[in-house]
């Protein structure tokens, strides 16, 4: 299923409980921030190194995997919601990225880009 399936999907899903009127640009984005908070709070006192281990827990890789998916809907509903492509829009991020972090100077570094000389 692509991106324009699942944002169909989720107009439907909304519209079939007359939920569009609570699916202002505001509401949208607080509960994507609300979203990604309780996906942070899930892996918030996990230790980096045991991340692949905590996703082997049948209930951690569910919760994980439930939250993604949280994210995802509000974030696709807020794009189209905002007339917003997702697939161009990634892809035009995509390419400023690779201009403002060309392999050369970024390769193996975190520096941000206005730092990288």
């Amino acid at each position: 299923m692509g991106i324009p399936e699942m944002q169909t999907n989720l107009r439907a899903f909304a519209r079939a409980r007359d939920w569009q009127q609570f699916h202002s640009t505001k509401n949208l984005v607080m509960a994507l921030t609300g979203e990604v908070g309780e996906l942070n709070a899930l892996l918030q006192w996990v230790e980096a190194d045991n991340i692949q281990d905590w996703m082997t827990v049948p209930a951690n890789r569910e919760a994980a995997r439930d939250e993604i998916a949280d994210v995802l809907a509000y974030l696709l509903q807020l794009a189209d919601g905002l007339g917003i492509d997702v697939e161009e829009a990634f892809n035009a991020k995509l390419g400023k990225n690779g201009a403002k972090y060309p392999i050369e100077k970024a390769k193996g570094v975190s520096t941000k880009y206005n730092d990288l000389g």
